[in-house]
């Protein structure tokens, strides 16, 4: 895989959406192995008896998530956002297997 260079390093636009198109690639790599790890969830909550929707865990991840954007710099409202998007998508994952409350 090629490798990144900094945005100071870019020396034009077709640089930049290079390494813009690459970063894209690697959060959608990312987004994939995410989903393989709540598809192993869902086939391991009903033996722990949980439901595809734990609103505990849910807002656990929304301040983790929150703090770890306001760590690195990014919107945490934005994160916020996303998050909230990526969780409702994962718990209908779940649901599809293991069924709604």
């Amino acid at each position: 895989m090629p490798t990144l260079t900094l945005p100071q390093d870019c020396l034009s636009m077709q640089d930049v959406r290079a390494q813009i198109d690459m970063l894209d690639r690697q959060l959608i790599e990312m987004l994939v192995k995410r989903a393989s790890y709540i598809d192993r969830a869902s086939e391991l909550k009903p033996a722990e008896g949980l439901p595809a929707r734990i609103p505990d865990r849910v807002e656990e991840v929304v301040r983790r998530v929150r703090a770890s954007s306001d760590d690195l710099g990014m919107d945490p409202d934005l994160a916020e956002k996303m998050w909230r998007i990526l969780i409702d998508w994962s718990i209908a994952r779940e649901e599809r297997v293991i069924g709604s409350d």
